[in-house]
C-alpha cells in the first residue's frame, strides 16, 4: 500500500475537514528558513519527513538526536541543515534508516493533552477498526506493552458507517475534556477520509487538544490502497519513491512482487503460498533466503528477465533458487526466461531451477537445449539442499 510523508497526510485531512496546524514543507535550508518567516513565530516546530514512525525519540547517523524539535526561529537554519540530506534511524524505519529529503515546518500549538487515535483495517471483525487511548505522542507500542488497558478497539460495520454512540465511544476513550460533540465531528471527519480516499489507515499520534478544548491532528500518517490507485490518481501520484527500496519500486514496475531479506539464496517462484513455504525450506537446510519474489501466475518472458535482473542487484546474493509449480503459469516460458536473462546478464551466480506441472516437459527441454550451467532439482527440498550446497 502506500503511505504518503505527514505534510502530505495533513493538507488531505485539511481538505476532509479535519483540524491541522499550520505548516510549511521545505526542501532545502532556504525554503526552511523562509518558511519560518511565514509563519512568524519566535518558536517553530521542526520535523523530519520519512516514512516511517517514532521520529521524535529517532537519531541522525551525523548524531543529532530526535527527528522532530520545537526550536527558536532563528535556529532553522542550524537544524534544516543538519536535518536535510541526512538519515534518521527509528525503531519503525529499519537499522539503515530513511533518507529526509524534506521537513516540515509548523506553527507550535499551545496543546494541553495528547490522544492516540487510528483507523485500520481488522481481519477478525472483517472491516475498520478505531483505536483510540488517552495517551499520546510517543511510542504506541511501548504504551500497548506497559498499559494496554488504556487502549479501547471500536469496530466500525463498513456499510453503516460509526454510529453515534460509537463516536460517544471513542471521545470518551480519548478523555476529551472540551466540546464532545465537536471531538465527535472530527472524528467522523477522520473515518469519512479513510473511506473516501479508500486508505488502509489512518494514524493520528498525537491527536491534541488546545487551550480551548479543541481536537487537532497535530501528527498525520496515512496509508492508502494500492488496489484504489485507479480512481485516487491525485493520492498516488505523491509517491515518495525515495523512502522505497529501489528494488522494489523496479519490481512494481514489472508487476512483480518483491521484498528484500538478509539472506544469499535468491529467491524467484510463482505465487505468495510457495514463495513462503520456498523460503522455510531453504532454512530448514540450513541457507538463508535473500528475497522474497512472486512473479505471479501470467508473467512473461521479459518479466522473467527483469525478475532475475532484480534478484542480482543485491550483492549478497550467491545463488537463485527458481522454483515453480506450473498452472496459469507455464514452464516452457518460465525456462525461456531463465535462458534469456542467464545469457544477457552473464549470470555468475549458480542457479537451481525446479520446474512442475504445465508445460513441464517443454520446459526442461529447453533448459537442457541450452547449453547452460543450471542445476536441475527433482522436487522443493532437492532444490532447496542443492541451492544450500552451491554455495557452501
Amino acid at each position: 500500500y502506500l503511505n504518503l510523508h505527514e505534510y502530505q497526510s495533513a493538507q488531505i485531512m485539511k481538505d476532509s475537514g479535519v483540524n491541522v496546524p499550520f505548516g510549511i514543507a521545505a526542501h532545502t535550508v532556504e525554503e526552511a528558513v523562509a518558511a519560518a518567516k511565514t509563519i512568524g513565530d519566535d518558536d517553530v516546530v521542526i520535523k523530519s519527513q520519512i516514512l516511517a514512525g517514532g521520529r521524535g525519540l529517532g537519531k541522525f547517523t551525523n548524531g543529532l538526536q530526535g527527528g522532530v524539535h520545537i526550536i527558536k526561529t532563528k535556529e532553522v537554519e542550524d537544524y534544516a541543515s543538519k536535518m536535510l540530506g541526512g538519515t534518521l534511524v527509528t525503531k519503525q524505519s529499519g537499522p539503515a534508516g530513511k533518507p529526509v529529503n524534506t521537513v516540515l515546518l509548523a506553527k507550535k500549538m499551545n496543546l494541553v493533552k495528547e490522544f492516540y487515535f487510528a483507523i485500520m483495517l481488522d481481519r477478525s471483525s472483517g472491516g475498520p477498526v478505531i483505536i483510540a487511548c488517552s495517551e499520546g505522542g510517543t511510542s504506541i507500542e511501548d504504551l500497548a506493552e506497559s498499559s494496554p488497558e488504556k487502549i479501547i478497539k471500536v469496530p466500525i460495520d463498513i456499510r453503516t458507517g460509526p454510529s453515534e454512540s460509537e463516536i460517544s465511544k471513542v471521545v470518551a476513550g480519548l478523555g476529551v475534556s472540551g466540546d464532545k460533540a465537536a471531538a465527535g465531528e472530527q472524528i467522523k471527519a477522520l473515518y469519512n477520509l479513510f473511506v473516501e480516499k479508500d486508505c488502509t489507515m489512518v494514524e493520528v499520534n498525537p491527536l491534541a487538544e488546545d487551550i480551548d478544548g479543541n481536537l487537532i491532528a497535530a501528527d498525520a500518517k496515512i496509508g492508502f490502497d494500492d488496489n484504489a490507485a485507479f480512481r485516487q490518481k491525485d493520492v498516488h501520484a505523491q509517491r515518495d519513491h525515495t523512502q522505497e527500496d529501489p528494488r522494489e519500486v523496479a519490481a512494481g514496475k514489472w508487476d512483480l512482487n518483491y521484498i528484500g531479506l538478509d539472506g544469499n539464496i535468491g529467491c524467484m517462484v510463482n505465487g505468495a503460498g510457495l514463495a513462503m513455504s520456498t523460503m522455510d525450506i531453504i532454512s530448514l537446510r540450513g541457507g538463508s533466503p535473500a528475497n522474497f519474489l512472486d512473479v505471479g501466475g501470467s508473467a512473461n518472458v521479459d518479466q522473467i528477465k527483469a525478475a532475475f535482473e532484480i534478484i542480482t542487484t543485491d550483492p549478497a546474493v550467491k545463488a537463485i533458487l527458481v522454483n515453480i509449480f506450473g498452472g496459469i503459469m507455464q514452464c516452457d516460458i518460465i525456462a525461456e526466461g531463465i535462458v534469456e536473462a542467464s545469457r544477457s546478464l552473464n549470470l555468475e551466480v549458480p542457479v537451481i531451477v525446479r520446474l512442475e506441472g504445465t508445460n513441464v516437459e517443454k520446459g526442461q527441454q529447453i533448459l537442457k537445449d541450452s547449453g547452460l550451467e543450471l542445476i536441475s532439482a527433482k522436487d522443493l527440498d532437492d532444490a532447496a539442499q542443492k541451492a544450500v550446497a552451491s554455495i557452501a
